[in-house]
């Protein structure tokens, strides 16, 4: 198995003040970064054999849209939100032309491309617009909710997916909620350590493997203005491991235990937010006005509240993925999807089941701090082969 690794050489106090006093331009690389591994996350996941990847340089321009008008929300989730928000559009003669959702810890966001109904350009009429926002903003309202809703306009073109991981971060989803005495969904495996050696921190990370799995992690380090100088990733089976070593952007490890534990808690949300648990449902058809509203209406109906969803319309067609479950957070039960599928008819081309809680592997008190801590030896060792020969 091949690797390649760029590593700096930094042994004495001084070359450790200069660095610190010079950081590097980490805006402008960790953006190309993201770039690349969302260019590979849409081909993959993470693969079957070990990677490791050096530090890069370059730029990324952002390029304004006359298409669609962005509607960012971010809210307290709630079963029938989509629901609500896709009739609000409708009656205000919006059209959807891409979404996607995501929940988390109570917390939902949503980025909505919208277009005229009639015309199918960008919605760019001030007041139609200030009376959108007044509408879903009160839609997004929470009952009893210390973080009211909030949501935003734009026409600037934006990653998606990274807006998503923002968005959620900003509010702050990695924050502990009430977990239920009978939740025992396994969580991602994180430790962040010390590398005083290389005056790094050491960020090690497992979790079930799955697509975009390494684009979630890097992102969420970038949004914490985290730069990464050196990493490593492998899977087995269907279990990933990631590594890397990082620095703050003024050129400082982690230097305090708060600040490590919301690096734990901010990689484990940013893993958890993708999901794919619960009933998968697929659809393609013939687009029309008011068809998001009708099918996300037949949902709240059924009981079904949606966990992640991913909508596009493009030539006509619009096909859409939901990741649904039973309100109560249960998986849907059978006579459910038979219901939603007889009112839903053709659209439907697929469903899947999948599991809401995996078995949760049996746990040794010490034995995840010994399993990190074998883990960092290994890496550390690798990490000196490699500055030996460069």
């Amino acid at each position: 198995m091949g690797s390649c690794s760029v590593v700096e050489v930094d042994d004495d106090e001084y070359a450790k003040l200069i660095r610190r006093m010079n950081p590097p331009r980490c805006a402008d690389e960790l953006l190309l970064l993201l770039l690349l591994l969302k260019v590979t996350s849409d081909l993959m996941s993470l693969g079957s054999d070990a990677c490791f990847f050096p530090r890069i340089g370059n730029s990324v321009d952002v390029v304004p849209s006359k298409e669609h008008t962005f509607i960012e929300m971010t809210g307290t989730d709630r079963p029938g939100l989509l629901s609500e928000i896709c009739a609000v559009l409708a009656n205000r003669n919006c059209s959807v032309a891409k979404a996607e959702l995501w929940t988390h810890n109570t917390r939902v966001a949503a980025v909505v491309h919208v277009t005229e109904e009639s015309t199918g350009a960008a919605v760019e009429d001030p007041e139609r617009l200030s009376t959108i926002k007044e509408l879903l903003c009160n839609v997004l309202r929470g009952d009893n909710d210390s973080r009211m809703g909030r949501m935003t306009v734009s026409k600037d073109r934006t990653h998606t997916e990274r807006r998503l991981h923002q968005m959620m971060f900003g509010d702050r989803d990695y924050e502990s909620t009430v977990v239920g005495a009978g939740d025992e969904k396994p969580r991602p495996q994180v430790a962040v350590m010390d590398c005083a050696e290389k005056d790094y921190s050491v960020v090690i990370l497992r979790s079930r493997d799955r697509p975009k799995l390494l684009f979630d992690t890097v992102c969420t380090l970038t949004d914490m203005q985290y730069v990464v100088f050196h990493g490593t990733v492998d899977t087995r089976d269907d279990e990933a491991y990631q590594e890397y070593y990082i620095r703050h952007v003024d050129g400082c490890p982690i230097n305090s235990e708060a600040e490590r534990q919301r690096v734990i808690k901010c990689l484990e949300a940013a893993i958890e937010r993708r999901t794919t648990e619960g009933l998968e449902l697929v659809l393609r058809t013939e687009d029309r006005p008011g068809l998001l509203s009708d099918v996300t209406r037949v949902f709240r109906e059924n009981g079904l509240t949606i966990r992640r969803a991913e909508i596009s319309t493009q030539g006509g067609k619009a096909s859409d993925t939901f990741y649904l479950s039973e309100m109560s957070g249960k998986p849907v039960e059978a006579k459910t999807i038979d219901s939603i599928c007889r009112q839903l008819g053709e659209m439907v081309v697929r469903v899947k089941q999948s599991p809401l809680l995996a078995p949760k592997p049996p746990e040794v008190a010490g034995a995840t701090s010994f399993l990190f801590g074998n883990l960092l030896k290994a890496s550390l060792q690798s990490f000196r082969l490699v500055r030996s020969y460069s």
